[in-house]
């Protein structure tokens, strides 16, 4: 069933959007299993062409455009809000869980600043395909529910074909949500918005002695372990600004996001990322940045006002560093194969990340081939006197936990992918259904959902790209 309590907040944070009608619905992909997980009805499956492209909507839901400002690679822009974006509502699944059903490319909203409100098709099937993958991978996502094509054409730097695409989040409050209300100097509104992300996320907090300081520090300690995932899985995000991270620390908006080929730190596939600010290697101290924001909307809400509220907020900002080295640590043990931690693990796991980017090594496969090289010929690491050195350490420091080779492979197969979503396969992949042929799609999110598999479904999907298949550049869907 559906509940709309973000929207009765008031006309200050949704307003009122209608879906607008298109040409030719036609589903092009459905997400049983989460269809299923959320026990949704099943005549939606039946009636999705209709039902998820704006033409109709579902009994119950109520379609709105959520408001938000955000810093923009840090520029802030006081209004952004949902220009293309329009909520149904809060489903309620029968294991307790809420979350948001939205349409993407549903037509304008009171947000478009003059734009089409539209999307297209490869965009959207990038996202479905992408946060899919991702959810495989066992990192917090929102996930999509349906892919649907409009029959009509967007105009972009091209004329392409339209769809939407339905988006199930925990939630869509975003720091930038908050900085709508506090640009405006309505700390009653950041009162009610901070209210209601404590009862939805984490209530937890609600008993704390100062509980808007408290959920500062719940969603530094979210954010810190999303972008520890982001980082062990090689995952790039792009676009990390403010009205993009979402308060429930879930993976949100998959526009130039990518993998890494080859490890370096600086990576950067984003073609609107000129200088490099949301890099690979500069997604931690974003996430901080980031946090700095939210803190400012909540100063007014603490206990202790002025300097020593000042403190507290700052307090908890420098604290996010230790979350994160925690939250990453652990993740980098578990890819090393490592059931016990050491004063050194730091040093160890840099160290091979360090032999990596020497030889521009490639970040999956090298992981990958941990469980082999346990033993035997280390085929798949490269064979350079500095990875031999690491290699004859890791092993030491392994055999000091006195685990059998089968125990460690088998932990290092389930900590390290097989696969993760190649950048050149999924271009490939959007391109063909652009022109009309869903097989590759269709294919290459069977093999994404089962990424920690070698069998030969995945094999096709594996390999690095050759020198001219490489992806340098990923585009923003707008």
């Amino acid at each position: 069933m559906f509940e709309h309590t973000y929207a009765r907040l008031g006309e200050d944070f949704a307003a009122d959007a209608r879906p607008t009608p298109v040409a030719a619905p036609r589903l092009l992909a459905w997400n049983d299993a989460l269809a299923a997980s959320l026990a949704l009805p099943e005549t939606w499956r039946d009636a999705a062409a209709q039902l998820f492209s704006g033409n109709a909507w579902p009994e119950g839901a109520r379609p709105v455009a959520l408001a938000y400002a955000g810093h923009q690679f840090g520029h802030f822009v006081p209004r952004l809000g949902d220009g293309r974006a329009i909520a149904l509502g809060e489903w309620l699944a029968p294991d307790g869980r809420r979350v948001d059903i939205q349409l993407k490319g549903a037509g304008p909203t009171a947000f478009s600043r003059r734009g089409d409100g539209r999307a297209a098709i490869g965009p959207v099937l990038r996202e479905f395909l992408l946060s899919e993958a991702m959810h495989a991978l066992g990192i917090p996502t929102t996930r999509s529910l349906a892919a649907v094509a409009t029959g009509e054409a967007v105009v972009r730097d091209e004329i392409l074909p339209g769809a939407v695409l339905t988006r199930v989040a925990a939630s869509h409050v975003r720091v930038g949500t908050f900085q709508y209300f506090a640009a405006r100097g309505e700390d009653a509104n950041v009162r009610r918005l901070a209210d209601h992300v404590i009862a939805r996320h984490y209530p937890g907090v609600q008993g704390a002695p100062d509980r808007y300081l408290a959920l500062l520090d719940a969603v530094s300690q979210a954010q810190a372990a999303l972008v520890a995932a982001w980082m062990h899985a090689g995952f790039i995000h792009g676009v990390m600004n403010t009205d993009n991270v979402a308060i429930s620390g879930e993976t949100l908006d998959y526009g130039p996001c990518a993998f890494l080929d080859e490890y370096h730190p600086a990576k950067v596939f984003s073609s609107i990322d000129r200088h490099g600010r949301y890099a690979y290697g500069n997604q931690p101290p974003i996430a901080q940045w980031n946090l700095a924001r939210l803190a400012e909307c909540l100063l007014p809400l603490f206990q202790r006002q002025g300097e020593q509220g000042v403190a507290d907020a700052r307090a908890v900002v420098e604290g996010f560093a230790g979350h994160y080295r925690s939250a990453w640590l652990d993740g980098l043990r578990r890819k090393l194969g490592l059931a016990t931690a050491h004063d050194d693990d730091e040093a160890l796991g840099r160290e091979f990340l360090a032999a990596l980017e020497a030889v521009a090594a490639d970040y999956t496969l090298s992981f990958r081939a941990l469980a082999e090289a346990l033993d035997g010929e280390p085929a798949g690491l490269p064979r350079t006197p500095a990875m031999d050195a690491w290699r004859a350490r890791w092993q030491a420091r392994l055999a000091g936990e006195g685990r059998g080779v089968d125990e460690v492979r088998a932990g290092l197969r389930a900590a390290n992918p097989a696969l993760i979503p190649r950048n050149h396969l999924v271009e490939a992949a959007l391109a063909a259904a652009a022109a009309g042929d869903l097989q590759p799609f269709e294919a290459m999110l069977a093999a994404v959902r089962r990424p920690f598999d070698h069998g030969p479904a995945q094999q096709a999907f594996m390999a690095p790209p050759e020198a001219g298949q490489r992806v340098t550049q990923t585009f923003c869907g707008t």
